[in-house]
């Protein structure tokens, strides 16, 4: 059994290797990228947006990687592993020639040293999901010591985990961002490219030298324009000068329309409400105000509209989703969620209602929500803040709606569903349900991916039914890139793309018409 998880996840990154290699141009330049405009964290430990964790892939990487295909995990700086016979005691082995960008090797110490850092980093939003390692909660929390944290060292190269329950999607987990191996110094990288510059209109990385796989990394560098500019971003790619746009283009303006790659994503839209302000913390209020809402019209400009949590994956059992409304089934509950509680069938209640300044969507839906919620009695107040803010104000402000766009981290349910499990970094509501916990407790206790699954969506009904979610949309992804000059790029539900592979095709030969070969 070892040797065939060994064997596997060499033959898959053989694999990878090969779909990359054809057709690679003789002379390499630089990936010119144009990202969203925002303030980019360069911390992996508390980096939460899409766009960071797309500029991870190139600077940051631990354990395992993307595959850049199908993005389930590959071998990075752990070439091989092997799990004991009861599935808790991982043993994990280390390249002996991974290095960091300044030459030092990477060793077992610097993948503990690094959780650890993790864990004891205030505000890591993804810490919580390593929690199944003993002692790992304990300290994160604070009431535990880091040598309690069974991230053992056994020798240089070899790193020994001991999870609380079996964790058959641990591999998953570690590709993420979050769980990057990390030098203590800020300009020092694990990558296939260190940061070069980085201020509000670029980011610059270049090679990484020392990187382990640096033979198999063909571009020497890229190149970002952090630009909202629809236009020009528009122009600068039909002129050649752009190789590809994350998502903010003008597209009526594109020359070239099968440059438009656009996929469905892991992920979900939708409104949570936190557990601070009465009586939106009782269900029965709750369950009143999405039984009152219009989704045909909430969802109406939405390409896939979202009935639950969950984007489901194949095999995930179908929930009883959000999608009936009844505007006098909602008052009836109202009248009973004020009586049960001893409110005033009279007095007016107050919603805030928090969103992102100039967002026109959220707008509108601040105006649905008003109107669907005045005849029961409640008043839709609109707070805002600048995009940059919203995210990191979550915790503090007090409001008692929010909006959240989240993609999934690794294609599992448990990427959407700890997001409200008690105790987890994640969970910005506050929401804690006993059963909810024990199902996904169980279902990490589950060799069996079907078994697994009907545990996972048991616990989302739970969340669905406690009226804690207003789901809206599952996304697409738009990217504009030239396939004919870019390789190594596969869409993908995720929308995460390996920079390490990218790389510049070699132009189509050019036939000479009319030529006539002679034989001498």
């Amino acid at each position: 059994m070892k040797k065939k998880i060994l064997f596997s996840v060499v033959l898959a990154f053989f694999k990878a290797t090969i779909f990359f290699a054809q057709d690679i141009a003789s002379e390499q330049r630089a990936v010119n990228i144009a990202v969203p405009n925002h303030i980019y964290n360069t911390n992996p430990f508390t980096a939460s947006y899409t766009s960071e964790a797309q500029l991870f892939t190139g600077l940051h990487e631990g354990l395992f990687s993307y595959d850049p295909v199908t993005l389930a995990p590959l071998p990075a700086l752990c070439k091989s592993y092997k799990i004991s016979r009861d599935k808790k005691r991982w043993t994990l082995t280390l390249r002996e020639n991974a290095k960091f960008s300044n030459g030092e090797s990477i060793k077992a110490q610097d993948v503990r040293d690094s959780f650890i850092r993790l864990l004891g980093t205030r505000g890591a939003p993804f810490a919580s999901l390593i929690d199944n390692i003993s002692g790992a909660q304990e300290f994160r929390e604070g009431y535990g010591k880091a040598e309690d944290v069974k991230i053992d060292v056994r020798d240089d190269y070899t790193i020994v985990i001991r999870l609380k329950e079996p964790m058959g999607h641990l591999p998953k987990i570690l590709c993420h961002h979050s769980f990057s191996i990390v030098h203590p110094d800020e300009n020092v990288y694990s990558g296939p490219f260190i940061l070069e510059k980085i201020d509000m209109s670029e980011i610059i990385l270049k090679k990484n030298p020392e990187y382990w796989d640096a033979d198999n990394v063909k571009i020497p560098g890229i190149n970002f324009t952090v630009s909202d500019d629809y236009p020009e971003n528009s122009f600068k790619f039909n002129t050649g000068k752009l190789d590809w746009i994350c998502g903010n283009a003008d597209y009526s303006k594109i020359i070239n329309k099968t440059h438009l790659q656009m996929n469905a994503e892991f992920g979900t839209v939708y409104l949570f409400f936190k557990m601070q302000n009465s009586p939106w913390t009782n269900p029965e209020f709750r369950n009143a105000l999405i039984e009152a809402i219009p989704y045909d019209t909430l969802r109406k400009e939405y390409t896939i509209q979202a009935e639950s949590l969950v984007n489901p994956l194949t095999g995930y059992p179908k929930v009883t989703g959000i999608a009936d409304w009844d505007a006098s089934d909602a008052a009836e509950m109202m009248k009973g969620a004020r009586k049960k509680y001893g409110i005033s069938q009279d007095e007016k209640l107050t919603l805030v209602f928090a969103v992102i300044s100039g967002d026109e969507h959220l707008k509108k839906w601040g105006e649905l929500l008003k109107e669907a919620w005045e005849p029961l009695g409640v008043e839709l107040v609109m707070q805002n803040t600048t995009p940059d803010r919203y995210n990191l104000a979550i915790p503090q402000w007090n409001a008692d709606l929010f909006y959240y766009s989240w993609i999934g981290d690794f294609a599992d349910p448990l990427a959407f569903l700890e997001l409200f499990r008690g105790g987890s970094s994640l969970n910005n509501s506050g929401w804690k349900n006993e059963s909810y916990d024990n199902l996904l407790l169980e279902a990490l206790r589950n060799n069996s991916i079907e078994e697994r699954y009907k545990l996972m969506a048991q616990a989302e009904q739970i969340l669905l039914d406690d009226g804690m979610i207003i789901p809206i949309s599952h996304p697409v992804c738009a990217h504009l890139i030239d396939l004919s000059v870019i390789g190594g790029w596969k869409g993908n539900a995720l929308d995460i793309h390996p920079l390490k592979y990218l790389y510049i095709k070699e132009p189509p030969k050019k036939k000479i018409p009319n030529l006539v070969k002679h034989s001498l």
